[in-house]
């Protein structure tokens, strides 16, 4: 039985060994993925943290607002105002046009009597304020207030922009306003009062606070890096799928297949043997992956993976995703007929598992339908047991419903596998 399965096992490397230009390319294009995947997502988080972005600003108002709000760009981290082009001032049709180009993501439009018709606003909701309590003067004719029309400051974004950046900007801009307007109001209350010499405390009372997990008294800060390297890890040990399928297809079309079953050999070894070899080139993925984010990433400008004390377990999510890929990979290939069958569903079947499964967008972020969807995802349970082990510092035994969905996966596929040959063999 031992001999059988290690012939079987011999069997698979030879093969393998024929198609080096395959085999290659199966270790190096997950290594290339994953540095190019994370360099651009590190890079992009650089850019909206580390550079400041160029946003135009139309001042109609040239006012206090105005004044304050460019006061507070500038001070921004985030952002680089420009008020001139060539060394002319911008219009909002100027404004208009560069962002919808391209040429700048924010066009900002302050209109014009802002700060005074503010002021006016606020001094008659005060006055109205004071006049209730019985502050007013009760000889002085109430004079007719002016309607005051509601203010619109425009932002024009660039098209291509995400949403997730527009929602923050606003968000900016509007906590600005809402801080100006209420230093107004203390301003107006003052006057009113006669207090002009008093100053009002202008901080937030209520600020927020982010309470960052800690793991042996060292606080755990989540980059591009931990949540790349397992997503693209498992998206490598999920491609495996083709050339595997690839291989049985071969087997059959050639031959092969059935001078094996002429040998007192069962199916059952041959797939134990594919099984085993196809894990050990799992967990040379996994660990050429984790040498490269711990070894090469610094020397690139990257921050390094830290595994301090989940190896262990890493190598254990890395494993059970690797039966999970394989049994995948056996049904396919045992399903498809030729070669033109099985590569091209196995690599869309692979990127859909991936799509769904939280690789590419965070599974949060989708449509409650497709959350739904994606807890049905191998590459799923495998991609939050890598998150549990690596961000959430979670034991062997939290693990153990994730990694036995992936092995239950495998048994299923592979004993679906086994009926639908031995059915088709009898037919």
């Amino acid at each position: 039985m031992i001999y059988k399965i290690w012939m079987s096992i011999v069997k698979e490397f030879l093969l393998l060994k024929r198609d080096l230009g395959g085999l290659i390319i199966l270790f190096i294009m997950p290594l290339v993925l994953v540095i190019t995947v994370t360099l651009i997502q590190d890079s992009t988080f650089k850019t909206v943290t580390d550079n400041k972005i160029q946003i135009l600003l139309v001042d109609n108002d040239k006012g206090s607002v105005s004044k304050t709000v460019f006061e507070n760009l500038d001070k921004n981290n985030l952002f680089s105002v420009v008020t001139q082009i060539d060394n002319k001032p911008i219009t909002e049709d100027i404004a208009k046009e560069n962002v919808y180009k391209g040429k700048f993501q924010l066009a900002i439009v302050i209109p014009k009597n802002l700060s005074a018709d503010l002021q006016a606003k606020v001094d008659q909701n005060v006055e109205n304020i004071v006049s209730k309590m019985g502050f007013s003067d009760s000889v002085a004719k109430p004079e007719k207030q002016r309607v005051i029309q509601q203010k619109e400051v425009k932002l024009y974004f660039d098209p291509a922009v995400q949403l997730s950046f527009k929602n923050s900007v606003m968000s900016s801009i509007d906590k600005m306003i809402s801080q100006i307007e209420t230093k107004t109001i203390y301003t107006s209350f003052q006057n009113q009062f006669g207090e002009e010499n008093t100053e009002f405390e202008q901080k937030n009372f209520i600020t927020f606070k982010e309470i960052i997990p800690k793991i042996n008294n060292k606080e755990v800060l989540p980059n591009s890096v931990q949540h790349n390297v397992p997503a693209w890890t498992l998206f490598a040990i999920f491609f495996i799928v083709i050339p595997l399928s690839i291989n049985i297809v071969k087997e059959k079309s050639q031959g092969t297949f059935v001078r094996l079953l002429t040998n007192p050999v069962s199916n059952l070894i041959v797939i134990i043997g594919k099984t085993i070899t196809y894990l050990l080139i799992c967990m040379i993925q996994f660990y050429m992956m984790v040498a490269v984010a711990i070894f090469l990433f610094p020397h690139i400008g990257l921050p390094p993976l830290n595994i301090e004390g989940h190896l262990f377990l890493m190598s254990v999510v890395a494993l059970f995703s690797g039966f999970g890929a394989i049994g995948f990979g056996i049904l396919l290939g045992t399903i498809a007929s030729t070669q033109e069958q099985s590569a091209p569903f196995g690599a869309t079947s692979v990127i859909i598992l991936a799509a769904i499964g939280g690789i590419w967008v965070p599974v949060f972020a989708m449509p409650k339908i497709m959350q739904y969807i994606a807890k049905s995802s191998p590459m799923n349970w495998g991609l939050e047991a890598f998150y549990d082990v690596l961000l959430r510092n979670s034991s062997f035994l939290e693990i153990i419903p994730k990694i036995s969905l992936l092995f239950l996966f495998f048994i299923i596929t592979t004993s679906i596998a086994l009926f639908y040959d031995k059915k088709k063999r009898t037919v």
